[in-house]
């Protein structure tokens, strides 16, 4: 279990809940260290003052604002903790939102909250259900690292989650990234309709790194002096001429690698041929003859010789 690295209390109105913020997220990726490549010497980074070239020691050295050109100010540890900052200790409920009202490009790192001891345990449930019935989320202020953040309170399972979120202001606005104005047909919407339904998916537990496991043998191999697992040349990525055929291939391939087969093709259906109704077949005219009549047909018949069937 991650230790915590923040504790405090949701403000929730009058009602107060404490709690232990743990990393709900983990660093899975592989890292390096900077070395001599002549000798594998490891390489170190001092922190020197430019001006007397001293090294120093992590609590010779303090924040500095720079308000202009060669001009610091001054800035401790002491003075940040004692600003007036309501939420230096606890995560301010301001506003309850409908979950789909939330942008996710404002969504950043995430963390779990963990009801700190008993008292706390009903409170913490109240508010985790009354979400959950809401199917709403909680947009919370907290001070974490040095900064006040915005977050998103929401039920995950048994357990609150948060969500530090950006500020408005510092959202891009993706305007000037938009493209030119162009004419898209309804047959080519469908058929990226119909790839996303052959790409759809329920559990999304079986994705992993494929990056970090090469990178991994490299390492490995390269650590037991083997020779380097061969690398697959990649494809060049060719320029879309026709979207429409690119699309009839991408729905095949989706839908054969999961097993429904590889002739698919995305196209518009025709209309529905109208045909006439076939009139019932006359069962008594042309039906099965009885012993008796089959009998009586063979005395007829010239020659003693049977009738044909009709």
């Amino acid at each position: 279990m991650p230790r915590p690295i923040w504790s405090g209390a949701i403000s929730f109105g009058l009602v107060t809940i404490p709690i232990k913020v743990t990393n709900a997220t983990e660093d899975r990726s592989i890292s390096f260290r900077q070395v001599h490549l002549e000798d594998m010497g490891r390489i170190r980074y001092r922190k020197v003052c430019e001006l007397d070239g001293q090294q120093l020691r992590e609590d010779e050295i303090i924040k500095g604002y720079e308000v202009s050109k060669d001009t610091l100010v001054p800035v401790t540890d002491q003075d940040l903790e004692g600003m007036p900052l309501p939420t230096a200790r606890a995560i301010d409920i301001v506003a309850f939102v409908p979950a789909g009202s939330i942008d996710p490009v404002r969504i950043g790192d995430s963390y779990y909250l963990e009801a700190d001891g008993q008292v706390s345990a009903k409170p913490y449930k109240l508010l985790r259900q009354a979400l959950e019935r809401s199917s709403k989320v909680a947009v919370a202020k907290f001070a974490l690292r040095g900064r006040e953040r915005l977050g998103l309170l929401r039920v995950k399972g048994d357990a609150l989650v948060l969500h530090a979120m950006h500020w408005p202001d510092e959202i891009r606005s993706p305007a000037e990234l938009a493209p030119p104005p162009i004419e898209i047909g309804d047959s080519e919407v469908d058929g990226a309709l119909a790839l996303m339904d052959a790409m759809g998916q329920d559990d999304l537990s079986g994705y992993h790194d494929e990056y970090r496991e090469a990178l991994e043998q490299v390492i490995a191999a390269k650590a037991e002096g083997k020779a380097l697992p061969p690398v697959e040349a990649p494809q060049p990525a060719g320029q879309v001429v026709d979207l429409m055929a690119a699309l009839n291939a991408s729905v095949a391939k989706a839908r054969e690698s999961r097993g429904e087969g590889e002739h698919a093709t995305v196209h518009e259906m025709p209309e529905p041929k109208k045909t006439a109704k076939k009139a019932p077949a006359k069962k008594a005219a042309v039906g099965k003859k009885t012993a008796a009549g089959k009998k009586a047909a063979a005395k007829k018949a010239p020659g003693g010789r049977k009738p044909r069937a009709s």
